[in-house]
């Protein structure tokens, strides 16, 4: 059976097309444009840039525009809402949030979001701007988004107002408390069998709730940006871990709920000196990965052992997955 991904990358959107484990770039779009996020729902397809959001309705064929309402345009990341994918979600730098009710083509900024950004001083340490958006997940009228510096904010609407979790302190310069989550928040999960088990990286560990984020516990010391929550198993996780900013980076695995973590890097020299693991995704079936040096990995869920794909493909920022 075919299926088709959108990689995310420096240049552009590639629509590629695995059969069986063979892999090809079946088109180039937005050449020019550094794609940082994309999101598919059916065949509608969000691609977030620096320069605002291009949309598709037809799986990538044609492309416009659709930045109405989108006061900032640098997206860290978008998506569909899994359940009411015409409610659409995008994050920016400097931070701020937008969100749509017709599928990505008009934005509404959400003002709360601002104010909290400004009264609590978010911030990046590689970029003047004021801390970025960089990850949403969503279970139901519930949802999450991931803020750098900023630690996380929570919906019970649907998106339509949000606030910090109470198991997070929106000053990033405030004194760490026990039971509260890292400030430097870099991704978000929401396990399928619950809106209130949420897995976070960020820059001091890995950070779960069982509570709907009222109480946070780190499972690992160290820096981090992805984890993969097994949807049929709860305590089944795959994680990035990695000393420092892209130092000594390797793929880690805990089928305990993190009381207990192995190697799961088969097929890989790690630890990786210089980069890490910057995103999962997964196909039900394989586990892709996307490395903060550009490259794409892919692994079989049944059996580990990662092989490197595509490897002309410029610097891949995140994937994808539609059926073809």
């Amino acid at each position: 059976m075919s299926e088709l991904y959108f990689a995310a990358t420096d240049d552009g959107m590639a629509v590629l097309r695995r059969d069986r484990n063979v892999w090809e770039v079946v088109r180039r779009d937005l050449r020019g444009s550094e794609v940082t996020a994309v999101s598919v729902a059916g065949s509608h397809v969000l691609a977030g840039t620096t320069a605002g959001v291009w949309r598709s309705e037809n799986l990538g064929e044609t492309w416009r525009s659709v930045n109405e309402g989108l006061e900032v345009e640098h997206v860290r990341w978008l998506t569909h809402h899994p359940v009411y994918p015409s409610f659409t979600f995008v994050g920016t730098e400097p931070a701020a949030l937008f969100r749509s009710e017709d599928g990505g083509l008009t934005w509404t900024g959400r003002p709360e979001v601002i104010r909290l950004r400004d009264e609590n001083g978010w911030y990046l340490p590689y970029s003047p701007e004021a801390g970025c958006i960089r990850g949403f997940a969503f279970h139901g009228e519930r949802g999450y988004a991931a803020v750098e510096q900023g630690g996380m904010l929570w919906t019970d609407n649907r998106g339509r107002n949000w606030q910090p979790a109470e198991g997070s302190i929106p000053n990033p310069n405030a004194d760490r408390v026990e039971g509260y989550i890292h400030p430097d928040v870099h991704s978000v999960n929401v396990h399928p069998s619950s809106a209130d088990m949420v897995v976070a990286p960020t820059g001091g560990g890995l950070y779960r709730s069982d509570d709907g984020g009222k109480i946070f516990h780190r499972l690992y010391r160290c820096y981090c940006r992805a984890v993969w929550l097994d949807p049929e198993d709860a305590d089944h996780m795959i994680f990035g871990p990695a000393d420092g900013v892209s130092r000594n980076g390797r793929i880690e695995e805990t089928v305990d709920g993190g009381a207990s973590w192995r190697p799961a890097s088969a097929g890989l020299e790690t630890p990786w000196a210089q980069y890490m693991v910057e995103r999962f995704v997964s196909d039900g079936e394989r586990l892709l990965a996307v490395l903060s040096n550009g490259e794409l990995l892919v692994t079989s869920l049944e059996v580990i052992s990662w092989r490197r794909i595509l490897p002309d493909l410029p610097h891949v920022n995140a994937v994808a997955v539609a059926s073809g």
